[in-house]
């Protein structure tokens, strides 16, 4: 078990707990539009995974880390204290950042980071969703062991559009590395080569069974016959997408990424790293005399080697107040096991994100921008960078680096934060505005790819006028093989209009577009060797990062920036900087 100050089995009881008894805190019993404080010290604490104990950079001694629950409407109050070696940035995954862009925590990006010694309170407002997102830190690889839920539950005396749940259970998926996953991107970069797989997934920070040395280090959910439970997944991974299921049951999926879903009931889900999915579970009606696995374990497209393992957990039914003496314990009885779709079934993963859609009523609408305003298309997917001189790399080929690419240009963090160079209009050296639209030598993207796989590289820019409608078109290409590419765009929602395989057709496709009721989230699959195509509103003035996440792409540049201008109207301009604002 993990040597944490507060086991992470404690965390969830306790969270479990909260989620289920709201109207016990006076806090979260009063009507929206209350302030929710919050400390985060980040630190180091030992922790025991896999028989094998290391000091991780953690917040609080925790992990994973604490949740921060809130109602829709709130304002959100987290201040962090750096007591580590490590620069540190807080992001706050999907939550909108309407005009409050200085909290949304990409380094580099919207901040500095914050140093050792130092402290940065992020101060934000929830506007307009209700579901589950999650934070993590935005540096390096430091959000293998930062992360932890966001609840967010609707306003006072809203209720969900489905049946209210008996309780709610958190459901992270993370990695373990055995070693300091700082030390394994750091290697990685300086060679060219790829990065060294973790050692085990995990749910809520346990392994579970299936790994050397975690019997007892397994999460475990209690369940009464017949009640319904909302479990709220989250997918913290670094670097898999990740099939989910649960043996003999069968979920209905009703929120993705704080959005409520038309429900739809499925025996398996895929979840992208970054990505939140809401899902019924509808216990059986008696008790069954078994117990169930859940379990998670990747979906996997690219050239590259990935942790091929299963992370599992235990659903077990509460017996029955008046059991036999004889009758069996929990440790006896019959064990079913899930069964997950093959490694790279890229057919499964097309047909479940087609099943998603908004709910597209008068109390949920979907407004979908229905004109257009500027289009882009982007090319996404690996590629190389030459080695320097005098060194060996371990890169395709064995004489360069792997990199990764929007429209060829590999994104080059700058050393001073985009957001604070726009606002101050001091763009001079940090970056320029010059991203393009299309790519600049168009290719067949999906077929024989061509023999120059080498990437520019660059701090390269898309400037929107405020209120912009966009159109983005996102295509995987085949230059170092077809891959599943999850895209996260900071600071905005967007509709998922359309999705296909091979290359995307500016004639026949758009008119196939759903303009009614398309799924609406943050974070969405490029598809293997295809496309997806994407509508948002520009009404967010800041500076926003889109990017992979798949943590070891974003590493080698698969990332680009938007900045939106500011409006004309007050209620349409960014704030000047908070005065703690992390200095460079």
């Amino acid at each position: 078990m993990g040597a944490s100050l507060i086991p992470s089995t404690t965390i969830f009881k306790v969270l479990f707990l909260v989620l289920n008894s709201v109207w016990f805190l006076p806090e979260l019993a009063n009507g929206a539009g209350n302030t929710r404080h919050y400390k985060f010290n980040i630190k180091l604490q030992n922790v025991t995974r896999l028989c094998h104990t290391k000091s991780i950079v953690s917040v609080n001694g925790q992990f994973p880390g604490p949740p921060i629950i809130a109602r829709e409407g709130d304002r959100v109050v987290v201040k962090v204290v750096n007591h580590v070696q490590n620069n540190v940035t807080i992001h706050w995954h999907g939550v909108r950042q309407l005009r409050s862009g200085w909290a949304d925590g990409p380094a580099y990006v919207t901040q500095c980071p914050i140093q050792t010694g130092q402290t940065y309170v992020y101060n934000f407002t929830i506007t307009g969703q209700r579901g589950t997102l999650f934070w993590h830190a935005h540096i390096s690889w430091l959000r293998s062991t930062l992360y932890g839920p966001i609840i967010i539950l609707p306003k006072k005396n809203v209720p969900y559009p489905f049946a209210k749940p008996y309780k709610e259970v958190p459901i992270i998926f993370g990695e373990w590395w055995n070693t300091d996953p700082e030390t394994v991107i750091t290697q990685a970069l300086q060679n060219g080569g790829g990065p060294n797989v973790s050692d085990a997934y995990t749910i809520n920070g346990h392994p579970g069974p299936l790994y050397n040395c975690s019997a007892q280090d397994t999460f475990k959910l209690k369940v009464k016959p017949g009640k319904t439970y909302l479990l709220r997944l989250i997918n913290a991974a670094l670097n898999d997408e990740l099939f989910f299921s649960i043996a003999n049951h069968t979920l209905t999926v009703v929120d993705v990424d704080a959005i409520y879903v038309k429900p739809f009931k499925t025996d398996t889900i895929l979840i992208t790293p970054g990505q939140t999915t809401n899902l019924l579970l509808k216990a059986k009606p008696h008790f069954p005399n078994a117990t169930f696995l859940m379990a998670a374990r990747p979906y996997a497209t690219g050239r590259g080697t990935f942790d091929n393992s299963t992370v599992a957990g235990l659903l077990h039914y509460e017996p029955p107040p008046k059991s036999s003496p004889s009758a069996p314990s929990f440790e006896n009885l019959p064990l079913f096991k899930p069964t997950l779709p093959p490694l790279n079934d890229t057919s499964f993963a097309a047909n479940f994100t087609r099943k998603l859609r908004s709910l597209a009523n008068t109390q949920f609408p979907a407004n979908v921008p229905q004109n257009v305003d500027k289009r882009f298309f982007f090319t996404v997917g690996l590629g190389t960078n030459p080695c320097p001189q005098n060194q060996t790399c371990q890169g395709p080929n064995n004489s360069t680096k792997f990199s990764a690419s929007v429209n060829n240009v590999s994104f080059v963090l700058p050393t001073t934060a985009l957001l604070q160079a726009h606002f101050f209009q001091q763009s001079n050296g940090v970056y320029t505005t010059d991203f393009p639209a299309t790519p600049i030598f168009p290719f067949n993207y999906t077929g024989t790819p061509p023999n120059n796989t080498m990437v520019s590289n660059g701090t390269k820019v898309v400037v929107l006028p405020f209120n912009t409608s966009v159109e983005l078109v996102l295509q995987d290409t085949s230059i170092l093989g077809i891959e599943s590419h999850p895209l996260h765009l900071h600071g905005f929602n967007f509709f998922v209009v359309g999705q296909g395989f091979g290359n995307f057709d500016a004639k026949k496709d758009p008119p196939k577009f759903n303009l009614v009721d398309p799924v609406e989230r943050n974070t969405v699959g490029v598809p293997s060797g295809g496309w997806v195509a994407i509508r948002f509103l520009a009404d967010n003035p800041g500076a926003w990062l889109m990017h992979c996440h798949l943590e070891v792409h974003t590493s080698w540049g698969l990332k680009m920036a938007w900045i939106v201008k500011d409006g004309k109207l007050p209620n349409q301009k960014l704030p000047p900087p908070p005065s703690d604002l992390p200095k460079c």
